[in-house]
């Protein structure tokens, strides 16, 4: 299978297709990765890369975390997983959390973004249309990953991302290098009008990202809402890259709620420090 982009590789290592950012793949104190949904053992609606736990057999997931591991570069052992519920609380992950999730119950049940600056902490959230985000503080050495699906962007989770590695880490947004998506996109993420209204009270550029629609709907543009929120973080913007892949479009490759009408598995992103 092969994928039109001009900011992800596609990998396929034993029969597992994941997607890497060229931009991260240059930062060589960090290993990172994006699931797809083929290479694994689930099946049904699931079928084959599915790496929830919810709804799927436990034996059958976990055999995919660790088929993805292994292709992958990841250490099964290290993950650590959030619990996300679309908030902003972000959980500050150290040796002591490896398993959480993966291999150890939950212990905390709202946790939509993970940092960390240890080595040997893997940390992992899950997508199927919402927005991963990457944060990689190249000076401080120090990594992050947050879900924004639409509110947890109108919330501003990746505003609490930083400020959470520069309370913890002392990390300057100006030295921070970011990726968004994948993600379902402008091109197909239609919502209703009471949605887009917490869009607009963001109080940014929205003429990028709302789009009125003739039917009375707007179509929104994740990846931009929160681009324009990392700037107003003091992020560069030339540090951060947007994916150029939609889930929707792209729904033979990647999970995506909309495509499948909520009977799907669901894609992680996994980042380490090496």
């Amino acid at each position: 299978m092969n994928i039109n982009s001009n900011t992800m590789t596609l990998h396929n290592v034993n029969d597992v297709h994941y997607l890497t950012y060229n931009r991260l793949s240059e930062i060589d104190f960090i290993n990172h990765a994006f699931s797809t949904r083929l290479g694994g053992v689930s099946t049904g609606i699931f079928e084959s890369m599915n790496l929830s736990f919810e709804h799927d057999d436990f034996d059958t997931v976990t055999e995919n975390y660790k088929r993805f591991c292994n292709a992958a570069g990841f250490e099964y052992e290290t993950l650590v997983a959030s619990s996300q519920d679309h908030h902003t609380f972000v959980r500050v992950c150290t040796k002591d959390e490896c398993g959480i999730g993966i291999r150890k119950p939950k212990d905390i049940m709202s946790v939509d973004a993970l940092v960390t600056n240890e080595k040997g902490v893997t940390i992992v959230t899950y997508y199927a249309d919402c927005t991963p985000l990457f944060f990689v503080d190249t000076k401080r050495k120090a990594i992050g990953l947050a879900h924004a699906g639409w509110r947890g962007t109108v919330a501003k989770i990746g505003e609490q991302v930083i400020n959470t590695m520069r309370d913890n880490f002392g990390t300057d947004p100006a030295d921070l290098v970011c990726a968004i998506g994948p993600a379902i996109s402008k091109c197909c993420y239609e919502v209703d009008k009471a949605c887009a209204d917490n869009f607009y009270a963001l109080g940014l550029d929205d003429s990028k990202f709302v789009f009125p629609q003739e039917n009375g709907k707007y179509m929104v543009d994740l990846l931009e809402t929160n681009r324009q929120i990392l700037v107003s973080c003091n992020v560069n913007p030339e540090n951060i890259t947007l994916s150029d892949l939609c889930t929707r479009c792209n729904s033979e490759l990647l999970w995506s709620h909309r495509a499948t009408n909520g009977k799907r598995g669901t894609m992680a992103a996994f980042m380490t420090i090496k």
